[in-house]
């Protein structure tokens, strides 16, 4: 880039591009008027998609890599990016994806799952190097502090959200493996300045052969560097024992997370898959071959695959009958726990049933208590001790907890297990060593057929840039605990720099293994105290989602202010999990359900942060407005509803377009800014009738956006910007 915008806006997928359809042209507009610029780079899946092969691409279909572009911008003081939740794909969402592009008329190669010859290698490279979790490694870095914004948290504790009663005896409960997992088999070491530079990591099998499996690695002195593997012979004895000893009445489930464990999580859910259907598999085998089946594809896929063979489709439901009833993901239509890998996602899926009161859906339509099979206990234990904490306790009240916040070691990719590629399903038993330069070798394990072996890595400067960050949110805050498990490799290495870094800052901050800082985080909100949790990157993946659906109904109002390394800044606007049902309810019903308070909160810390490091004075009049805005939206109700009919996420940025313009036009430290925009607000105001009713005419009918994951921006335009009169005055 020639120059660097002041603002950049993320191009993302499904509902929340959607709602960028109707606010981005609302933001550029006021941002105008202040000299500040708004511009937007694509990192949606189908954006990377076509990136990837733009070389390949005829000269009319070529797009620019901006995730590559961007991953250079957060290395730089200059940056400014509002990201917006984009697809971590599964292989299922991805080859939709190519699906859909191809039929757009992109000249595309199938994604081809066994690649047998040199062009199908280099498209399934490509293509695996976008999926999963592919964006944010390239954009965080910086750590993360993600917490509710003050008038988010006041609106839920006054208009509280439903809660499922919980009881003593709900059979729900967490089943994990009972060891040779990740967590038992992990080895971590911290590279000291002899141990420095290149390393590879090596199988060698049972005859003395040698795969490198990955080569070119560098550690630098000071990065802690993690290895493990997941016994897949004790996975399936633990699958089969879990789903034998269900008891009646409970429903079987698994939550992993496929897409950002891009390689591991899939293989997992496909031995669910497999175990589940072990009868119906041993009697059809040859047939499941010849159709090209693979299990971490799921039920779904192979619903589809077998359709239209009586014989098959009917082996298939005798086998489901004869298995414990699945947790659903839509009863309505059958889709179940083990369909998509991508459909359950345990950071979404576990929050859900808790805050149900420990309920999912089985497949009679009716809620029943779930085992959650969860196998790897490096987690597994803080849904398990939530779990038993409301069982004793009962549910969370809205009313009166406390806010639970978020400090994250995410920068430089720290502990990113699942988005880069050192993690291997082994395809013979032998050991898998990681080599130094030197010869050294730093960590080795013994594996069998079907394992999954994994590395990953933390460098110091950003876990030491992360105990700065959370000792500091320990003193904004009060109450505060390190989420390390002293008894687990890789935390035992992180506590021998939090415990010096603690000495030095003069705080006394508890360690605590993730049970017992559950425990404890669990115990100070209930008493309305506020905690910050600070964890490593799963964690946080998974916290940032666990305490806001139990406290604010959703985790999509959270607000993550990354502080990139060199100075720049990044705001991330909450979570999309729910994201494709929203899609679903505007195509059918033309009515948006997103609600963009996370954007909100980001914009307005955007704003603030551009006059901070930029010195426009004008950004942080606009960001206070942004402020006062969003109070408005929520003490009015002017957030969006459920059902076609209500208000939804367009009405929602009328509103907080009135209240913007309103906020600017009142104040007083920007005289230019409250002349430009009092004849908006009048304008808004006056025809607030007229907008309304623009925006509600086309609820209840379908809506064309011209695809899924790249969609028309002309009948997007058309969709979510439906009232003429507020586009007039907006401009």
């Amino acid at each position: 880039m020639t120059e660097t915008p002041d603002i950049i806006y993320t191009k993302v997928d499904e509902a929340p591009e959607l709602a960028s359809a109707s606010l981005l042209p609302i933001i550029r507009a006021f941002a105008s008027k202040a000299g500040v610029n708004v511009e937007t780079r694509n990192i949606s899946l189908a954006g990377r998609v076509l990136a990837a092969f733009a070389d390949l691409l005829p000269e009319g279909q070529k797009v620019s890599d901006d995730l590559a572009e961007l991953g250079q911008l957060v290395k730089t003081p200059e940056a400014n990016v509002i990201k917006l939740p984009n697809i971590s794909a599964s292989v299922p969402q991805l080859v939709a994806a190519i699906k859909e592009l191809q039929g757009q008329g992109f000249a595309l190669p199938d994604y081809p799952e066994e690649p047998a010859t040199d062009a199908e290698r280099d498209a399934k490279a490509r293509y695996d190097a976008v999926k999963g979790s592919a964006v944010n490694p390239v954009l965080r870095e910086g750590n993360s502090d993600r917490r509710a914004a003050k008038a988010v948290k006041a609106y839920a504790m006054a208009n509280p959200h439903s809660m499922g009663t919980w009881s003593a005896d709900s059979k729900t409960h967490v089943a994990s493996m009972p060891g040779n997992d990740f967590f038992a088999n992990e080895k971590s070491a911290t590279i000291t300045a002899a141990q420095a530079g290149g390393a590879k990591i090596v199988f060698t099998a049972a005859d003395g052969s040698e795969t490198v499996l990955k080569d070119g690695l560098k550690y630098i002195e000071g990065e802690v560097v993690d290895a493990t593997f997941l016994s897949a012979k004790v996975l399936r004895a633990y699958i089969a024992q879990e789903i034998e000893a269900i008891e009646p009445g409970v429903l079987f489930s698994v939550h992993l997370k496929a897409t950002m464990m891009k390689v591991s999580d899939p293989i997992l859910f496909g031995h669910f898959v497999s175990v589940y259907l072990e009868d119906f598999i041993a009697k059809n085998g040859a047939k499941l071959d010849a159709l090209g089946w693979n299990p971490n594809d799921g039920l779904g896929d192979l619903e589809a695959r077998i359709k239209g063979d009586a014989g098959l489709e009917a082996d298939l439901k005798a086998a489901l009958a004869a298995r414990p009833p699945l947790y659903m993901v839509d009863s309505g239509k059958g889709i179940t726990n083990l369909h998509v890998p991508s459909d359950v996602i345990i950071d979404a899926s576990m929050p859900a049933a808790i805050r149900a009161g420990g309920k999912g859906w089985g497949p009679d339509g009716e809620k029943a208590d779930i085992k959650a099979c969860i196998p790897d206990n490096c987690y597994a234990p803080v849904y398990d001790e939530t779990i038993n904490f409301f069982k004793a306790n009962g549910a969370l009240d809205p009313t009166t907890a406390g806010a639970v916040s978020n400090v994250g070691l995410m920068a430089q990719k720290a502990e990113e297990y699942g988005s880069h590629p050192t993690t291997f399903e082994m395809k013979a038993d032998g050991v898998v060593r990681i080599v130094l330069a030197s010869g050294e070798v730093l960590h080795e394990h013994a594996v069998e057929t079907g394992d999954i072996w994994r590395s990953a890595t933390a460098k110091k400067a950003p876990i030491l840039d992360w105990i700065a960050l959370g000792v500091a949110r320990f003193k904004a805050t009060g109450t505060a605990a390190f989420w390390l498990d002293a008894t687990r490799a890789h935390d035992a290495e992180l506590i021998k720099y939090v415990t010096p870094a603690l000495a030095k800052a003069g705080v006394d901050i508890p360690i605590m293994a993730p049970r017992e800082a559950t425990a404890f985080t669990l115990a100070e909100q209930k008493k309305g105290k506020d905690v910050v949790t600070i964890t490593g990157n799963v964690l946080r993946d998974y916290l940032t989602d666990l305490f806001p659906i139990l406290e604010l109904g959703t985790s999509a109002k959270m607000l993550s202010i990354v502080k990139l390394m060199n100075g720049g800044g990044m705001f991330e606007t909450g979570a999309g999990g729910s994201a494709p049902k929203h899609v679903q309810q505007l195509v059918g019903e033309n009515h948006l359900r997103w609600d963009s308070l996370g954007e909100f909160c980001a914009l307005g810390e955007s704003f603030k942060f551009l006059a901070e490091t930029r010195g426009k004075a004008a950004a942080q009049v606009l960001g206070d407005a942004v402020d006062a805005a969003t109070q408005k939206v929520l003490e009015n109700g002017n957030s969006p509803e459920y059902k076609a009919g209500q208000n939804d996420n367009r009405t929602s940025h009328y509103w907080f377009a009135r209240y913007w313009a309103e906020a600017l036009a009142a104040q007083t430290e920007d005289a230019g800014l409250a002349a430009a925009f009092g004849p908006m607000a009048e304008a808004l105001a006056a025809d607030e009738a007229k907008i309304v009713a623009e925006l509600m005419a086309t609820q209840g009918s379908k809506a064309d956006i011209g695809g899924y994951y790249n969609t028309d921006p002309a009948k997007m335009a058309a969709v979510m910007r439906p009232s003429t009169t507020l586009n007039a005055i907006i401009g």
